[in-house]
């Protein structure tokens, strides 16, 4: 059966843990700086809540130290140096994303990202990992003055595009991108396959839709 022509007239992601699936990078950047440090190094298990929080996250959970520490900021350039090396090594998309992409492509869907994460790093991976059809349009922190949750980056994709908030959805798997969604005016979608807390519960987040698995959101798309 052929997907039905979407409501939306763009679709909008997030970055890390809704879009590709980058934390097997930063566990491997984390455990070269923990190897290097000579301490234990950690399991995956330990790393991926910790994605959506940035190397901040990590530095204040695995090594320890919150932002007042004399060795925080160097442990986090140590990190992000160990990053920028590996940051495309095992990447991937999630399942699904790349036929979802090619059938927002079919139906002329411009598509893009709205992401925490700094450009550099962003237009980094994106090069190394490249996506078929590429993003009408990226948005990281340097695009903006205010970052999600507020909806400036959200609004401002959306103005690239030439689309309405209203006939966007935006989807993520952080409570900050849902309610920078909301804010904006989309549809979200929370992605509950994504990098989330054991403490967090997408259902309270008010998202309009909710998906455990990156492979549900093109009949939710389409379907909508």
């Amino acid at each position: 059966m052929l997907p039905k022509p979407s409501p939306y007239k763009a679709v909008l992601f997030d970055l890390d843990g809704t879009l590709l699936d980058t934390a097997p990078d930063f566990l491997t950047s984390t455990n070269l700086l923990l190897e290097k440090r000579g301490m234990p190094l950690i399991g995956e298990e330990n790393i991926r809540w910790l994605v959506s929080h940035g190397s901040v996250g990590i530095i204040r959970n695995v090594f320890d130290m919150d932002e007042t520490h004399p060795n925080f900021e160097p442990t986090r350039q140590e990190l992000l140096t160990f990053y920028k090396d590996n940051l495309a090594d095992k990447t991937q998309p999630f399942a699904g994303i790349e036929a979802l992409l090619l059938e927002l492509e079919h139906q002329q869907i411009p598509w893009g990202i709205v992401t925490n994460k700094p450009e550099f790093y962003t237009l980094a991976i994106l090069e190394q990992l490249p996506l078929s059809p590429t993003p009408a349009t990226i948005i990281c922190p340097d695009h903006v003055t205010k970052t999600k949750p507020d909806p400036e980056p959200i609004t401002l994709a959306c103005l690239e595009l030439g689309v309405k908030p209203q006939d966007t959805v935006y989807i993520g798997d952080h409570l900050r991108d849902i309610q920078a969604g909301l804010n904006a005016g989309t549809t979200t979608i929370a992605a509950a396959y994504g990098y989330i807390d054991d403490i967090e519960d997408p259902i309270n987040w008010g998202a309009h839709h909710i998906v455990s698995c990156a492979t549900q959101l093109q009949s939710l798309i389409f379907t909508s």
